[in-house]
């Protein structure tokens, strides 16, 4: 497939910058973003009330992005408030922003309508358009009522016991997810377009309805300039950026850093789980909480660090901040679960580890072996920059999208 004839996209997703937590709106935005600066025509559909619905108090709603050519996005509010995600969070269906996404639909022509984040938008969305229709799974929702496979907010879910689990998390069971609608639903997808092999063998695991193809297909960075290599902190540090949440492991380093005093720990984000992660910190003067920090910022918090850790106790779909971090060419020490292995495996760039143990000897590796430190921290470089480039991943995306038109037999695309 080529470039030829610009195409016209449809991003349907929960949430969007500057409406949502974590990484799923981030990755939506930058492949929006990179399809309509190469010309296409891209709408996104999201959900205000969605994110108003779950936002933490304290948590700051930055300025919208600037406006982009190509690029139209519908930020949907409904007068009923909260009330349309909870709608659709028991009914699997959009419910109230139902015929909003429809009359979107209808009028923008999509070639195609690639689903992300579908928890409060509701999968039956994909029964209005007959585009060629893609899915990301940016978290497990579709296996778990909860996103996060995360059961009873103390360890990964290895067996399904969604009601008690769902119960214990304060929300009501979703008891449409015992009525087959997945099976109506998924047969519907053209195709499932997963960023780790991880992922989506842990959806088949948790017993998942099949799909017609599954492409395996990486995030992506545009890659940043070089951030200043002055320090901005006057010791070395160890860095962690991403939400405060339990099964993000924070409170892991933190313990960590009870047997360390060579370095500083600086923890940037927030989330539920802050208020216990500083009770923790207590009586350990070289560990900071920065709260949320521009993304300028973070460049050169990446960029001056002995490494920058990702300590997640759960099963991450992908590692984004991997890849951030990589492009400052500072290396990672990454937890050896889920899809982070799978990262630093394939691009290189880090060290992985299985327990307390290890992680220590991570630390003191990197921190006291420089040059050690700067070849694996250019060797991640070099694998961002070759196989996690935007032009590779859009050029496979487009391919993708021109095999699935073709099997339709769809000329116009």
């Amino acid at each position: 497939m080529t470039d030829e004839r610009p195409l016209r996209f449809c991003m349907m997703t929960t949430f969007y910058p500057p409406y949502n937590f974590g990484g799923d709106g981030i990755v939506v935005e930058r492949l929006a973003t990179e399809l309509a600066d190469r010309g296409h025509h891209v709408e996104v559909i999201h959900c205000v009330d969605a994110f108003l619905a779950l936002k933490p108090d304290g948590h700051v709603v930055e300025a919208p992005p600037p406006a982009r050519r190509n690029l139209v996005v519908h930020s949907l509010k409904s007068r009923a408030g909260i009330l349309s995600p909870i709608l659709t969070h028991q009914t699997g269906r959009p419910m109230l922003k139902g015929p909003a996404i429809k009359r979107i639909l209808k009028a923008g022509q999509f070639d195609v309508v690639h689903f992300h984040n579908m928890s409060l938008i509701g999968p039956t969305a994909v029964h209005y358009t007959n585009a060629i229709r893609l899915y990301t799974p940016h978290e497990h929702w579709l296996v778990c009522p909860l996103t996060v496979l995360w059961k009873f907010n103390r360890a990964p879910c290895t067996e399904k016991n969604c009601v008690a689990c769902t119960l214990h998390a304060g929300r009501p069971p979703q008891l449409w997810r015992y009525t087959g609608l997945l099976k109506r639903v998924m047969p519907r997808f053209d195709a499932v377009v997963t960023p780790s092999r991880f992922t989506w063998d842990k959806h088949l695991e948790m017993g998942l309805p099949p799909v017609k193809r599954v492409e395996y297909l990486p995030h992506f960075l545009r890659l940043p300039p070089p951030a200043s290599t002055s320090s901005p902190w006057p010791r070395p540090y160890f860095l962690y950026v991403g939400r405060l949440e339990t099964m993000k492991g924070v409170q892991v380093v933190i313990e960590a850093f009870r047997h360390i005093a060579h370095s500083d720990l600086l923890i940037c984000g927030q989330g539920t789980h802050e208020a216990e992660l500083r009770e923790l910190a207590k009586g350990l003067p070289h560990v900071f909480f920065l709260g949320r920090r521009t993304h300028d910022e973070l460049q050169v918090l990446y960029a001056n660090a002995v490494a920058t850790l990702v300590p997640s106790i759960g099963y991450e779909v992908f590692g984004v901040v991997i890849l951030e971090a990589l492009a400052q060419r500072t290396p990672v020490i990454v937890h050896d679960l889920g899809a982070l292995q799978e990262v630093v495996r394939d691009l290189g760039g880090g060290l992985l580890y299985r327990d307390m143990a290890g992680l220590l000897a991570a630390i003191e590796t990197l921190r006291w072996q420089p040059e050690l430190r700067k070849a694996i921290g250019e060797t991640g470089y070099r694998g961002v920059t070759e196989a996690a480039a935007p032009d590779s991943h859009v050029r496979r995306y487009l391919s993708l999208i021109g095999r699935l038109a073709t099997a339709r037999g769809d000329q116009r695309v």
